[in-house]
């Protein structure tokens, strides 16, 4: 009897222990789910620059660093820029985008001639540039006509159907992206606006200038023209450069 009990004794305990062991277990609250990680944020990929448009290899953008060359003391001389202003023929009260303006060459001597009323939107896609812009203005005073636009290679960040003129100056040929550009300026023109390139001139090889910065005027021409822009205007009475003006293409006529 005492052997009996002593192996039932062991057995109430074996599975006390049990019971004590695997129900307790049973019981525990689960443990809280680890809370899952938002998926990584893909940044949209960059509009990669294309190498070359129409036949013609796009020229690297000059950097900020270059801006003394914009302002050396034998530009004049060499481009006869005031000869280039008479031609642009611009009035008081005109509206003209600087699109690569740098650090102001030109920026402040077309604020004088719009005047007062007029006024001159000064792109760049450095800013740089427009610090550097901001330099020069302060030393003339902060001409309450200019305003500093900070573009994008696709975009120039101006109002639509404000513009008379887009004033360009060995820029077009830095474009990265020629055709954004200029279905961008051609929404800020004014129905009667322009747009002018200004261009150092392939065709001459006695124009010190690197090739890859400079363009024939029919090069110039093809391109426009593939963007709905006709030719408006030519001047050519710049020892270096060729002038073109540019208007939109007139919408076709509906067939009758």
């Amino acid at each position: 009897m005492d052997a009996r009990r002593l192996v039932r004794s062991f057995g109430l305990v074996v599975a006390a222990l049990f019971v004590a062991a695997f129900g307790s277990a049973q019981q525990a609250p689960p443990e809280p789910a680890k809370p899952v990680a938002p998926p990584a944020s893909v940044e949209p990929a960059p509009v990669s620059p294309p190498l070359e448009y129409l036949g013609r290899r796009i020229a690297p953008t000059m950097s900020f660093e270059g801006g003394p060359w914009l302002m050396r003391a034998t530009r004049e001389k060499e481009e006869r820029c005031e000869t280039l202003l008479e031609a642009l023929h611009l009035k008081p009260g005109q509206v003209v985008a600087d699109v690569g303006c740098g650090n102001g060459f030109y920026t402040f001597r077309l604020a004088e001639r719009v005047g007062a009323k007029g006024k001159i939107y000064a792109v760049d896609v450095q800013p740089e540039m427009l610090a550097l812009l901001a330099e020069q203005s302060k030393l003339r005073g902060d001409p309450k006509n200019i305003e500093a636009v900070l573009g994008t290679e696709l975009d120039p960040k101006l109002p639509a159907g404000s513009l008379d003129l887009a004033f360009l100056v060995d820029v077009y040929h830095e474009l990265s992206h020629p055709a954004e550009m200029l279905a961008a300026l051609r929404k800020a023109l004014k129905p009667t606006g322009r747009i002018v390139l200004v261009e150092f001139r392939l065709e001459d090889p006695e124009v010190p200038i690197k090739l890859l910065h400079k363009m024939t005027k029919a090069q110039m021409k093809k391109e426009l023209a593939a963007n709905d822009f006709v030719v408006d205007e030519e001047f050519d009475e710049l020892p270096w450069q060729h002038v073109v003006f540019f208007k939109p293409s007139p919408p076709e006529k509906p067939p009758r």
